[in-house]
């Protein structure tokens, strides 16, 4: 079996948080990041041949990843494996940057034909959730399908961002929409789809014998996975759907980044305590959390090296992160190496690494009726200043490194 991991794309919709780092290291749960965890759940499936994707800050990953070494997967033969973009290795839509998560796969189609796997398991590194691959593997194999799409419910406000998915009574596939503007059902893709290498390179040929010549020059025209490759391997008639158990969470968009921190403040939600299945990471180690007199602190995680005198209430506070006497962090997330100094108060907001909120300072306010909406929760970039006493409205974007 091989694995192929994309963490491509410039996460746009996370804004300031992203503009210095792939997506997939964003920090979770103050311990944890994004790509720890389909490596993870490779790790303990079985799954040793993997090839990560790399497109956007590439080497902010690769600096994460540490060759595969917390998964077990630094080794000789198999192992992990980068992908980056490449120049010179065909034509114009072969080479430099993918434009979306099939485009990548017409990419490096040859080397997946060169590799010549049974199964090609393709999943995206930004979402949180336990899955064992190879339930998804038999299931692929007992249907003796071309494309086994792992299936997920979510909200029905969210159905119309992702691609939903039909299936008849034996759970075959027999129709998908991308995006729909009035979705029919809740159930979506949960962006891990199991393929038949040969049926996928084939189908990615032909897609883009139909679709290149009206793309942009550079562009396969294949754009994203369910917007014709999905389709195309369901009209095909072997597609079939395999239902996810248990939690499963797209962060995004900072609403729902901050709404699957609020998650887990509480409860594990199946995800970060399962006996004999850890979210396994190449985080730093640091001191224990400290909390000294007078903190208080409510339904919330503080991450190692944490320091808390103040109050900290429904939110995350991430390592060798220093909230003061005085200070109020509230429904917030809070990256590494923070500091809210005496008397500020952080709400409804993420704040990325090496933040500095000074004495006094309010950064985002109390929201009533739409605390997790995206325009009111706000990002604070990389090592930005907030002054004393300053305020920062609800739903500002900081830029990292500047002063406000």
């Amino acid at each position: 079996m091989l694995a192929i991991v994309q963490a491509g794309g410039s996460g746009s919709r996370m804004d300031v948080l992203t503009r210095e780092r792939a997506k997939p290291t964003l920090p979770f749960a103050g311990s944890l990041q994004l790509v720890d965890f389909p490596l993870s759940n490779l790790a303990h499936s079985g799954v040793d041949d993997v090839w990560l994707s790399v497109q956007f800050q590439g080497a902010t990953l690769e600096d994460q990843v540490a060759n595969g070494r917390p998964w077990n997967l630094d080794r000789t033969r198999g192992g992990l494996r980068l992908l980056m973009p490449q120049q010179g290795a065909g034509s114009m839509d072969e080479d430099g940057f993918a434009t979306g998560n099939a485009d990548e796969l017409y990419r490096i189609r040859a080397r997946i034909a060169h590799h010549a796997p049974d199964v090609v398991l393709v999943m995206s590194a930004d979402h949180v959730y336990l899955l064992d691959y190879a339930e998804v593997i038999a299931t692929h194999r007992e249907s003796d399908a071309e494309c086994t799409v792992v299936t997920t419910r979510v909200e029905p406000g969210e159905a119309p961002d992702h691609a939903t998915i039909e299936t008849d009574a034996d759970g075959r596939v027999v129709a998908t929409s991308y995006k729909p503007e009035e979705p029919t059902t809740d159930v979506v893709a949960a962006e891990v789809i199991a393929y038949d290498p040969t049926v996928l390179v084939r189908v990615l040929e032909e897609l883009h014998a139909r679709l290149g010549e009206e793309a942009e020059e550079g562009d396969s025209g294949l754009g994203d996975f369910g917007e014709h490759l999905l389709p195309a391997m369901v009209e095909r008639g072997r597609t079939v759907a395999h239902p996810l158990d248990g939690y499963w969470r797209d962060l995004g968009t900072p609403a729902r980044y901050l709404a699957a921190h609020l998650d887990v403040v509480t409860d594990d939600v199946g995800v970060l305590e399962r006996p004999g299945w850890p979210v396994l990471t190449q985080q730093p180690q640091r001191r224990p959390a400290r909390l000294l007199e007078g903190a208080h602190v409510a339904n919330s995680l503080l991450a190692p090296g944490s320091t808390v005198e103040g109050q900290v209430v429904n939110s995350v506070v991430g390592p060798g992160t220093h909230v003061a006497r005085g200070a109020l962090v509230n429904g917030s997330v809070l990256f590494s190496d923070v500091v809210v100094g005496e008397g500020a108060e952080v709400t409804h907001a993420l704040v990325d690494d090496r933040c500095r909120i000074g004495e006094g300072a309010r950064v985002g306010g109390v929201v009533t009726d739409h605390p997790l909406d995206d325009d009111v929760i706000v990002l604070v970039g990389a090592e930005t200043v907030v002054g004393r006493d300053a305020f920062v409205e609800p739903g500002a974007r900081l830029e990292p490194g500047s002063t406000a």
